[in-house]
């Protein structure tokens, strides 16, 4: 055997390791972004069962941690990207909300004009009972 023939196994190995410590990185990223925890080097390592030192060194993965650490919204801190309201869903409530108002502003009205009424009713009760 040459030497590039016995190298071949060695770099198809070494090739594996990385695909692998790659996907285990991904996956601890979803999970760690699903469960709205905080993004950090120690924690995707510690989740991943992998270093920080390899999650440093990989351009991708660092772009990538660096992407979802910064500081969120208090209202998005604990919501992963895939479940984040989007325009549409944001518009129907709004819209609900709307509808909401101009219903208990109606019923407030006629509250109010029920307690006018018996008001009335009661002051008029007064002033007969006076004469």
């Amino acid at each position: 055997m040459t030497p590039p023939e016995r190298a071949a196994p060695m770099v198809a190995a070494a090739r594996r390791r990385h695909d692998d410590t790659r996907r285990r990185a991904t996956d601890a990223l979803r999970r760690l972004d699903a469960a709205g925890e905080a993004i950090t080097f120690t924690a995707v390592a510690a989740a991943g069962g992998i270093s920080r030192a390899w999650l440093y060194r990989d351009p991708a993965m660092r772009v990538e941690i660096d992407r979802l650490r910064r500081p969120r919204s208090a209202a998005t801190r604990a919501r992963p990207a895939a479940e984040q309201a989007t325009t549409d869903s944001v518009r129907q409530q709004l819209d609900a909300a709307r509808t909401l108002l101009t219903e208990l502003r109606a019923e407030n009205q006629q509250l109010r004009d029920a307690v006018a009424r018996k008001l009335g009713q009661q002051r008029a009760a007064i002033t007969d009972n006076e004469w």
